[in-house]
């Protein structure tokens, strides 16, 4: 008779034990499926850039040396050219694929063209674009904005930036576009040859500063070259460009925070 409160403490604590089991096999599937449905950073509603630091908890998205800037012309300072940016852009560089990476068309290239920057060379990975423009000069908005994305050895990157405005017809951004559209997650090999030399970057005046990348993880220490005269492209190329890419894929304005942009001309 005395083993009954031990025999009834025994099955409860049994059962107990149990329904715990039970109770953790329930809310796995549930941490599973939260941790699978992590969001992923995008230009609007809840994953907007204004959201980036918190849903990409490991990136520099919440750093003081962030990209884009609103480029105000008469506080850079100014410095003639000397020599610091050279560029070596063959006709027979081929570009090896485009893809629809769902932020953006970017297009990524065999190793041939690149560009020297304060003595070092940094060869260009890919061109991928925004619209509208991030990066601002004096206020002003561009239609379209491309990133010419260069890595050197010692992993340091270099980014161009070339805003467009509507004009004229361009039979670059014609080639560019002759492989769209391009579904979202679609790649497309292209292994053809570009000139990228049309650009006629070769001495013209740009700005340049210290940022990041202005998507996701927004790694700092990037060199930023912005270039103050805008390219011309037409109407319908803006428009075909921005009808195969998320609308308004733009990081808004980050501070300055104590950084000097500097004006090459």
């Amino acid at each position: 008779m005395q083993t009954k409160p031990y025999s009834i403490l025994l099955a409860v604590m049994t059962l107990v034990t149990i329904s715990c089991n039970q109770a953790e096999k329930q809310t796995e599937p549930l941490l599973a499926q939260h941790h699978d449905t992590k969001k992923h950073w995008s230009y609007h509603g809840e994953t907007a850039p204004e959201h980036w630091a918190e849903i990409e908890t490991h990136s520099d998205c919440n750093g003081n040396h962030q990209s884009p800037i609103n480029i105000i012309h008469i506080n850079a300072d100014s410095t003639h050219f000397e020599n610091e940016l050279s560029f070596q852009y063959e006709p027979s560089t081929l570009i090896h694929d485009v893809e629809n990476n769902g932020h953006s068309i970017q297009f990524d290239f065999e190793e041939g063209d690149y560009i020297t920057y304060k003595n070092e060379r940094y060869c260009l990975k890919q061109i991928h674009f925004h619209e509208p423009s991030e990066h601002k000069i004096n206020g002003i908005i561009y239609p379209i904005e491309v990133h010419l994305v260069h890595t050197s050895k010692s992993g340091k990157a270099t980014v161009l930036s070339i805003l467009g405005k509507e004009g004229e017809e361009s039979q670059l951004f014609e080639f560019f576009e002759s492989f769209l559209p391009l579904k979202t997650g679609a790649k497309k090999e292209i292994n053809q040859s570009v000139d990228l030399s049309s650009f006629l970057l070769q001495d013209r005046p740009y700005y340049s500063y210290g940022g990041s990348l202005t998507t996701p993880p927004c790694s700092e220490n990037i060199n930023w070259i912005v270039f103050k005269d805008p390219i011309i492209l037409s109407v319908e190329e803006v428009l075909k460009l921005k009808s195969n890419m998320p609308i308004n894929n733009y990081r808004n304005e980050q501070p300055l925070n104590g950084r000097v942009v500097e004006y090459h001309y």
